[in-house]
């Protein structure tokens, strides 16, 4: 995690860094810390921006005009900075807004500052990131990568610069960032809490110290902290000057390569890492361990994951996956450029020496059932997914409530300042999202009275109306599925994964958060609580055997308390069920018939505005119509398999899930 938040001092270049770990493992203190270890800089005195005075290429609209003018910019030093940035930050708490009440009365371009502009030139904190809306995440990351924030409004635009070293920290157990979120953050690293006693002893000695003493404690560790600070300034100055062969090249493009990273994006964090890292040590050339160590922080979060959801990227085992393909030989290269006598290493990065046993083979399912049986007698199978298809399109009407969630399925109102324009409404005391149209209507009968004088119309505040926009939103998805010993029989369960298969890759791709619940023999399991990671969905639904009897209203329940809490902690998210089963429940949680319980459930769940849909997987020539029944009760539509695929079905657009 230090050498990681080093890096990035080093070179802000490199993209930020993602800390995951637990809770009480010192990363927000880490985080921190490192502002004190960053020299101070360079800044326009009065421009709120922090705006480079030595480039004058990266400067803010304002300092640009007042350059045109022949004004001379003052010049300050001061201290980098750390800002926070609040999980409940909205659009233009982060970006900043135009004031467009003046644009529209005097015609002024007046920018109110946001934590972008603040975060300029400095460090930008985001605690939990996990748990920030994705759109804000977008932007962040977009600002990071280009350096620079352009706000448009209404035809307005201004632009400043925003480089900063993005750092962000997230608990996993309280969920995870989308795939392509992930990405984005340059470097990863994962932390624990230390489990030796002794260390742990060290710490609570040295935390005591602290509050007994703050000033005397800063002076016992002053030395330490301006030596690396010293090492952080001198690897500045040195980075420039480090250089790297074409051979290099190829071993980081041959080791993503092997180790089936998507995209190009590791390939440069690895080299501008790998730079950083030795100029660090006072090299002049880039070496093995530096590629080493940076692929390590660079990969750990892009390898994909292993089934079951364990993740490939971490532990010796990865180690030593790096160490493999980085020696394995490379194709020829251009001779390299000529290198420099290099300065011993001060410290050793990987320990090579120590014997690492190699990483397991993955597991490679087999095409055919795998039938096995369990302790009890009780048969069961595993089956892999059926060919998967586009399924038919599930719906939504227009949501009455003002949700800020992204998604593509459900249509929503919402207060952010995207999505389709339907109407107007009067603006309340904050001024944003102008309608402009609506407010010329509204001015327009006053311009008699009003006598406008060099203005075309003159708008007071009490004219100005703000749009009514609408877009789509996610949906939380819980997949309940039935696993008894009926589904083995003509394979229908093969047909129910690939099912599902298709529904969890059209989720993907409309931003759901899907969980799975899967009843059979006496009781409902959680098989994978909800997630964004639809991959790890898909490696479960691999491994779901088959067999035992049908505790339906089990399932039932188990969903109805996973909604419930789920939508404690996210309430603008939108439930939906998609229940697979043919409906012929027979285990009962209480004394009543399970079918009886079954319906009573199913009624709770509708009650509870939880919205749902059948997929009857019971063979058309034994349908007995309890599918159809128990969709009744929950209030939702049902459909069988044939009809989940149908083309006819999916352009349908009157078929609608009912609230």
């Amino acid at each position: 995690m230090k050498r990681a938040l080093v890096l990035n001092a080093v070179n802000s270049q490199i993209g930020g860094v993602l800390i995951r770990g637990e809770r009480g493992t010192a990363k927000s203190t880490a985080v921190r810390a490192l502002a004190a270890l960053l020299p101070e800089i360079e800044v326009v005195a009065d421009c709120p921006f922090s705006c480079d005075p030595r480039r004058p290429e990266t400067y803010c609209d304002t300092c640009r005009e007042r350059t045109a003018r022949g004004e001379v910019l003052p010049i300050a030093k001061r201290r980098t900075k750390v800002i926070d940035l609040p999980v409940s930050a909205t659009e233009d708490r982060v970006v900043g807004t135009l004031d467009i009440e003046k644009a529209i009365k005097k015609g002024e371009k007046r920018f109110e500052a946001g934590v972008l502009a603040a975060a300029n030139r400095g460090l930008l904190y985001v605690d939990e990131v996990n748990l920030l809306d994705d759109h804000v995440v977008d932007l962040l990351l977009d600002s990071a990568a280009m350096g620079v924030n352009v706000v448009e409004r209404e035809g307005i635009s201004f632009s400043h610069p925003a480089q900063f070293i993005l750092v962000g920290t997230m608990n996993p157990e309280e969920g995870e960032l989308r795939p392509q979120l992930l990405d984005r953050f340059s470097l990863c690293v994962e932390i624990s809490g230390i489990t030796d006693p002794q260390a742990r002893v060290e710490i609570l000695d040295r935390r005591i110290a602290f509050e007994r003493d703050p000033a005397g404690f800063y002076e016992e560790w002053q030395t330490e902290e301006q030596k690396l600070a010293e090492e952080i300034t001198r690897a500045q100055k040195l980075l420039p000057r480090v250089t790297y062969s074409p051979q290099d090249l190829y071993a980081i493009a041959q080791m993503t390569a092997e180790l089936g990273v998507d995209g190009h994006r590791a390939d440069i964090v690895i080299l501008k890492a790998g730079l950083a890292h030795a100029s660090l040590r006072g090299n002049l050339i880039l070496e093995s361990q530096d590629i080493l160590l940076a692929a390590e922080l660079s990969l750990i979060h892009r390898i994909k994951k292993r089934p079951l959801g364990e993740d490939g990227g971490s532990g010796p085992e990865f180690k030593q996956t790096l160490q493999k393909t980085l020696a394995v030989p490379h194709q020829p290269a251009p001779a390299p450029t000529p290198r420099m006598t290099k300065k011993a290493s001060d410290q050793e990065i990987l320990d090579e020496d120590q014997p690492y046993p190699p990483p397991p083979p993955a597991p490679r399912p087999d095409a055919n059932p795998e039938h096995s049986q369990p302790s009890q007698g009780t048969p069961q199978a595993k089956f892999q997914p059926g060919t998967s298809f586009k399924p038919r399109r599930i719906t939504t009407p227009i949501d009455r409530a003002t949700r800020n969630s992204p998604g593509k399925r459900s249509l929503t109102r919402t207060d952010r300042k995207r999505g389709r324009y339907i109407r107007s409404r009067p603006m309340s005391e904050r001024v944003e999202d102008v309608a402009f149209d609506a407010t010329l209507r509204q001015a327009a009968p006053h311009q008699k009275e009003r006598k406008p004088q060099g203005q075309a119309v003159a708008v007071e505040k009490e004219d100005l109306q703000r749009k009514v926009r609408v877009r789509r939103t996610s949906n939380l998805i819980l997949f309940v599925v039935d696993a008894s010993w009926s589904m083995a029989a003509q394979e229908r369960m093969i047909a129910t994964k690939g099912a599902i298969m298709s529904l969890l890759q059209d989720a993907y791709q409309r931003r759901d958060r899907v969980g799975m619940i899967v009843f059979r023999k006496a009781n409902a399991e959680l098989l994978l609580a909800p997630t964004s990671s639809v991959h790890t969905a898909e490696d479960l639904l691999r491994e779901i055997p088959v067999g035992g009897k049908t505790p339906l209203s089990g399932g039932l329940h188990l969903a109805h308390e996973i909604f419930t809490r789920e939508l404690r902690k996210r309430p603008a998210e939108k439930p939906l069920m998609i229940l697979l089963t043919d409906g012929a429940g027979n285990v009962a949680m209480g004394n009543i018939s399970p079918r009886e319980e079954g319906r009573r459930i199913a009624q709770k769940l509708r009650q509870s505005q939880i919205r749902s849909v059948v997929i009857n997987t019971e063979h058309r020539a034994f349908d007995r119509g309890l599918a159809q029944e128990l969709a009744q009760h929950l209030g939702g539509e049902c459909y069988t398999l044939e009809e989940l695929a149908s083309q006819s079905i999916y352009q349908a657009p009157s078929r609608r899930v009912s609230h």
